[in-house]
C-alpha cells in the first residue's frame, strides 16, 4: 500500500468469520489509517478473524492489516500496548 492509499476511503468488514463480516456489512472510513486504527485499537478481537479491509479495490485480510498499521509508513500514532502486536499469539 502506497502512502497515498493510506489516505484513501475505504470500507471495513469485522466479524468472527468472513460470513459474518460479510453479514454485518461495511463500515465506511474517510481514510484507509483510521480504518485500520479503528479496526487493531477499538474493534474487539474476535471481530479480526474474518476482517476485510478494501482500498481503491484491493482486499487486505487480518495479517495484512496488521502488517500495515506497524508499518512505518503508517501515518496515524499508535496505542502503545503490547496486545497489539503483529505476532502475538493465544496462550494455551
Amino acid at each position: 500500500m502506497t502512502r497515498h492509499d493510506f489516505h484513501a476511503a475505504a470500507e471495513l468488514y469485522l466479524g468472527s468469520d468472513r460470513t459474518t463480516a460479510a453479514a454485518h456489512g461495511p463500515r465506511h472510513f474517510k481514510s484507509a489509517a483510521k480504518a485500520l486504527r479503528f479496526a487493531i485499537e477499538e474493534a474487539a478481537p474476535v471481530s479480526l478473524r474474518g476482517a476485510r479491509l478494501c482500498v481503491d479495490g484491493r482486499v487486505f485480510a487480518r495479517a495484512d492489516m496488521l502488517a500495515l498499521y506497524h508499518s512505518r509508513r503508517y501515518p496515524l500514532d499508535r496505542k502503545s500496548t503490547a496486545s497489539l502486536t503483529p505476532a502475538a499469539s493465544p496462550r494455551s
